[in-house]
């Protein structure tokens, strides 16, 4: 037993020898596996924005398996772990534990603040960093030093759109509806304090779920209060419910919302109902940026279709984690958050740096209108 030893450990001498030489004459080792992790909606309502924020994602781990990184003298191998999320809290932090014990280096999602909130404290105690577009202020309030959002935040969204209420579209009086989730609470609350600073007078404020398919009640409350403006914090299925029955109604108000309703799912289910309708989207214009027009090329050449509002920070968080590891030189997740909290990135949507908290440092936002049936910027709107 005793020569066996011995001998295994003069076998690993040998190996750790070979190794060692192998580094020094700059011959790179087996590649490294670094997988990264991701969730979104997957199923149910919102499931058109996970699968497009997924696309975005593997077409940003191809590539940066194209440039060949090293890291400690070995090859990088990128891999994405995707989970469904299905826009549930709980199964939210399911998946985020399923992630982390599944070692991944970094985490891009959650897609909605409601789920991206709680999992978020599962990532923080493992020390992952993790990015997430979900606009609720109370993610970056933490005082998590691994947390990076990729969009505007609801403290500045939510001003920005009742300024650009006041001053653009000349109301005096506006009406607002959340569906209590935390992205739509959080972003109204933001609007409607900034609003009532502007002058605005708030005639009503109305609540649905997302699981409601009737507007009718509220809409016929709204109508008795006569808005100039309508401030919804709707997604894309219930905006086109709305529409649909806006019109049926005959309202005349303008319509404003956030961004989860500026899709072409929107467009088809609101039919001609759409019309004049306008959302505010946490990002920049893509077609005004070389790095944005060049993802689009990329994007449409390989998924033969448009992506939307939120793929393109998915596929940008990607390459800034590979960023971030060429430039720190290692997965380690101490060097890896240091790196990104520290980061300049010109990305597909605007150029990334990150603050104390993790927000954006320069965040625009658009304001997107139909015409015709089609998503037009409008204006860019800090």
């Amino acid at each position: 037993m005793a020569n066996k030893r011995i001998s295994d450990f003069g076998f690993g001498l040998k190996v750790a020898a070979v190794a060692v030489a192998a580094l020094s004459c700059g011959v790179v080792l087996a590649d490294q596996e670094v997988k990264i992790g991701f969730a979104s909606p997957m199923t149910g309502a919102e499931a058109n924005w996970g699968k497009d924020n997924e696309n975005s994602a593997k077409m940003a781990i191809e590539e940066l398996n194209k440039k060949g990184l090293v890291a400690g003298g070995q090859k990088l191998h990128f891999s994405l772990q995707s989970e469904d999320d299905a826009g549930d809290p709980r199964q939210g932090t399911v998946v985020a534990q399923r992630l982390v014990d599944s070692k991944i280096v970094a985490m891009v999602g959650h897609f909605t603040s409601g789920v991206t909130i709680p999992a978020s404290r599962v990532y923080h105690e493992a020390n992952v960093p993790q990015f997430s577009v979900a606009v609720n202020s109370a993610y970056t309030n933490q005082g998590f030093n691994n947390v990076f959002r990729l969009s505007a935040v609801d403290t500045k969204v939510g001003p920005a759109l009742a300024e650009f209420t006041k001053k653009q579209l000349g109301a005096k009086t506006v009406a607002l509806i959340d569906d209590r989730t935390a992205y739509s609470q959080g972003l109204v609350d933001q609007f409607e304090a900034a609003a009532k600073k502007l002058g605005l007078k708030v005639v009503r404020r109305e609540y649905t779920d997302q699981k409601s398919t009737d507007m009718l009640p509220i809409l016929t409350s709204l109508r008795a209060s006569k808005p100039d403006a309508i401030f919804v914090g709707l997604a894309d299925a219930q905006a086109a419910t709305f529409a649909r029955q806006y019109k049926q109604l005959g309202l005349k108000a303008k319509i404003i919302g956030g961004d989860m309703f500026q899709t072409d799912q929107f467009l088809k289910l609101a039919e001609n109902n759409g019309e004049g309708f306008m959302s505010g989207v946490a990002g920049g214009v893509l077609t005004q940026r070389a790095e944005g027009r060049t993802f689009l090329q990329k994007y449409k050449a390989k998924y033969n279709a448009e992506p939307l509002a939120y793929g393109p920070q998915h596929y940008d968080a990607v390459m800034m984690i590979g960023e971030a590891i060429k430039k720190s030189g290692s997965t380690d997740a101490n060097k890896l958050i240091g790196a990104l909290r520290n980061v300049q990135y010109k990305g597909a949507v605007t150029d990334y740096a990150f603050d104390a908290k993790g927000d954006l440092k320069a965040a625009p936002i658009t304001i997107y209108e139909v015409k015709a049936g089609q998503w037009f910027a409008k204006s860019v709107v800090h």
